[in-house]
């Protein structure tokens, strides 16, 4: 689909008149600066996704959410797995992860060098309270990864009044879930818990899910420090359905609910806790102290490869953050400083011969201490009416001790010609980057606020990509990417009912890591990455919504590069899995407004183009249209029901499409499914 079908919207948004009677209401985002404030004036692409919108989407997988963020798709792979876009095409491969920072209230899922793709089931996204995205390279406030953008999933803060509340849920496929929440104030002291179990039978054969959830925080008020502590637990025990095959496998009524591989599984638990303190030093300056640990274990079958090995990874992370935050009178100045230390290790091992390249036995055995140091200055101020200019730089330092755990060299016996899997001696390895920012945005009124803003993220090898060799390769002398970002956007609102915010960027990103056609990690590639994006909230007819999210973009190699599998130089073609036009719309109509029944209805359009499947651009999937059902109705002072419909009109369709190994491949999305939940909130004080 063409860049002329977002002209309407475009229009929409620049031609109206820029008049209006009042101010708009103000907008709180945390993550962009650790503390929440006003977003409106700020000069950079964010969105938020509210309590409301993530109790009414109830979304079985983070990807049913994210839907509503424009420049965001979360393509869903079997179960709880995913992969990320985000201005970006959806990446793959062993540092696939590294260019987006995943975090729960700041703090990253992940230890900087160890994501993984599928990271974010790590998050309690069910019950949290807000999700926030900033969209390109971050602040100076975030570090590696904060590349492409960041997703930071908040936990529920504490409310004033008693809340309680149990819900059931069932749905197509033995899909049960329940949820549970607490929330309340006294004196002092606030608590927040949430609680979700499910368990998924799986449209596929052989496959589901088991998954549990658990985020508690407290909140103390004291005279001289106020604390938050929090502390998030998962769970997940995964039967994973592998791809079908074959072209348009999905549509093939016999294949499409196959599982080619129900030996597939995924195991994996996390934990995360936290403490922040801070106190107002004096009238200027207040000084927040955040320490924190992680712990987290995965292990699973790599059904994606034909030789099937299983991989045993884990981290264990202790982190301390001091930051100090100044006001003065046109001036707000953050300075900080971010420690970690990480204990990782990997293990993959293949039980079953396959050939002298991937042969049985332990492939790799490895221990890395990670250690990150940062320090970080930003300034925000208004020098003028009517003006807001941002800038902000930070240094840091990451370090890996990588350990082999097993023989130096080759996996294989003498007789393999083209062994996939070498093992690096120990060695020591360390980064230095730097990552800027600064930005000025004007209001041409008090509704309307143009901005432009100019950023540089960096993101550090991860450690798979540095000691996961291949093919012979004793060591991978990769460099740090870098992406470079400018970009300029228009937010606000017209006569009080239409809210809009649109932007578009360029960016650049440098010292791209990849696999060349010796199946060896190197550095040195370019790509390019341009778009525009449009979010629409209007409120008509009384009782009455619309919303859009649409993106459109360019996502383009732009050096002559060589990678694994392709034919040749690939300058000048899309990067696969990037497709230009998606997005999502959705008209509700809310029938407390004029009826007198508190009952919410939305229906939901949710597109997604057409996009190559490898990197030659010679094998396209054609895209798909989906359609939603969400009913919501308080059924008494106590009782309330939600009926959500997926996939209405019961589309065949891809949530994921590949080309590999010669093969078009697919994780086949659900057909038609009705899930009904039914709450009850006990009686508040």
């Amino acid at each position: 689909m063409s860049p002329k079908n977002l002209a309407p919207f475009l229009a929409l948004a620049v031609v109206c008149p820029l008049s209006a009677q009042e101010t708009p209401p103000e907008q709180l985002l945390v993550t962009a600066t650790r503390t929440a404030e006003d977003a409106q004036a700020m000069p950079l692409a964010w969105s938020s996704i509210g309590q409301d919108a993530i109790n009414l989407t109830g979304a079985v997988h983070i990807n049913e959410l994210m839907q509503r963020v424009p420049g965001t798709w979360i393509s869903r792979g079997n179960g709880q797995e995913s992969l990320t876009a985000l201005r970006s095409p959806v990446l793959t491969g062993p540092g696939s992860c590294g260019p987006f920072y995943m975090a729960w209230d700041g703090i990253s899922l992940r230890a900087p060098g160890f994501c993984n793709v599928n990271q974010l089931f790590d998050a309690n996204s069910e019950q949290a309270g807000a999700v926030e995205v900033i969209k390109g390279p971050a602040t100076a406030l975030y570090g590696s990864n904060a590349m492409h953008g960041v997703i930071n999933i908040l936990s529920a803060a504490p409310t004033t009044e008693t809340d309680q509340a149990l819900s059931v849920e069932a749905g197509p496929y033995d899909y049960y879930r329940g949820k549970y929440r607490y929330s309340g104030t006294q004196g002092r002291h606030g608590l927040s818990v949430r609680i979700n179990g499910t368990t998924d039978g799986g449209y596929k054969d052989d496959s589901g899910y088991d998954e549990q959830k658990l985020t508690l925080r407290h909140d103390y008020a004291g005279e001289r420090w106020d604390i938050i502590s929090a502390l998030e637990a998962t769970n997940l025990n995964q039967e994973t359905a592998g791809f079908v095959q074959g072209f348009k496998a999905y549509e093939d009524s016999d294949l499409k609910d196959a599982n080619p591989n129900p030996e597939a599984y995924r195991d994996a638990w996390s934990f995360m806790a936290y403490s922040s303190a801070s106190t107002q030093v004096n009238e200027r300056n207040r000084l927040t102290i955040t320490p924190y640990v992680r712990k987290n274990e995965m292990q699973f079958l790599q059904h994606f490869l034909p030789w099937q090995p299983t991989e045993d990874n884990g981290q264990e992370s202790l982190g301390l953050r001091m930051a100090l935050r100044t006001d003065l009178d046109r001036w707000t100045w953050n300075n900080g400083i971010d420690l970690e230390y990480t204990d990782g290790w990997l293990k993959e091992k293949q039980d079953q011969p396959f050939s002298p390249n991937q042969p049985e036995g332990v492939h790799y055995n490895y221990r890395v201490d990670a250690t990150t140091a940062a320090a970080y200055s930003q300034v925000t101020v208004n020098p003028l009416p009517r003006w807001e200019l941002i800038a902000g730089a930070r240094y840091e330092y990451t370090g890996y001790d990588y350990n082999n755990r097993t023989q130096d060299g080759s996996a294989c016996t003498p007789e393999a010609s083209n062994c996939r899997f070498y093992r690096p001696a120990d060695s020591n390895d360390s980064f230095s980057d730097w990552s800027l920012n600064g930005g000025a945005s004007y209001a041409i009124s008090d509704q309307h606020i143009a901005y432009l803003r100019l950023a540089r993220g960096f993101r550090a090898p991860q450690t798979a990509e540095l000691y996961r060799l291949q093919s012979g390769q004793e060591s991978a002398d990769l460099d740090s990417e870098e992406m470079d970002n400018v970009e300029i956007g228009l937010r606000g609102t017209l006569l009080q009912t239409l809210a809009y915010d649109v932007s578009a960027y360029a960016m650049k990103k440098d010292n791209v890591i990849f696999q060349d056609a010796n199946r060896q990690n190197v550095s040195g590639a370019t790509t390019t990455h341009r778009g525009a994006e449009l979010s629409l909230d209007y409120d008509f007819a009384e009782a009455w919504y619309f919303g859009l999210d649409m993106t459109y973009a360019q996502h383009r190699y732009d050096s002559r590069t060589q990678l694994l599998g392709t034919s040749g130089d690939i300058k000048g073609n899309d990067i696969d899995t990037a497709p230009e036009l998606f997005g999502s719309a959705r008209i509700g109509w809310d029938l407390s407004a004029n009826q007198g029944w508190p009952a919410l209805a939305e229906l939901e359009w949710v597109y997604l183009d057409e996009y190559y499947l490898d990197p030659d651009n010679k094998h396209t999937y054609d895209g798909h249209s989906l359609v939603n059902l969400r009913v919501r109705a308080e059924l008494s002072q106590r009782w309330s029901g939600t009926l959500r419909v997926t996939n209405l009109l019961d589309e065949d369709y891809a949530e994921r499409a590949d080309f590999g190994f010669g093969q078009y491949r697919y994780f086949v999305g659900q057909p038609i499914g009705a899930y009904l939940e039914i709450s009850y909130r006990f009686a508040g004080e």
